[in-house]
């Protein structure tokens, strides 16, 4: 497996604690191989992957999507996602689509 680009996401866990919510962030990344896309907890297959896209939200972050046959999975990335997006439509897009 060859690793071609490398996205950094936030996983914003709440807690509540005597009626007063806690917010924890861990960041976590997202790694895109040539034939699959692995995050913390899932591996999605390039060939079940139509696109990604991104809406930014604020100054400087925003949500990336994944869309895949199984519905589309949302990342919060605190940075532009761009470089990964064009990675994965120049290196994986043009050998599957």
């Amino acid at each position: 497996m060859r690793l071609l680009a490398v996205q950094p996401y936030i996983k914003v866990h709440r807690q509540i604690v005597d009626a007063e919510i806690i917010c924890r962030e861990e960041e976590r990344r997202i790694y895109l191989y040539h034939d699959r896309l692995i995050t913390k907890h899932r591996v999605f297959l390039i060939k079940d992957i139509s696109d990604l896209s991104y809406r930014r939200i604020g100054d400087e972050g925003g949500w990336l999507y994944v869309h895949t046959s199984r519905g589309i999975f949302s990342y919060n990335v605190p940075s532009s996602p761009e470089s990964f997006i064009k990675a994965f439509r120049v290196h994986i897009k043009k050998d599957y689509f």
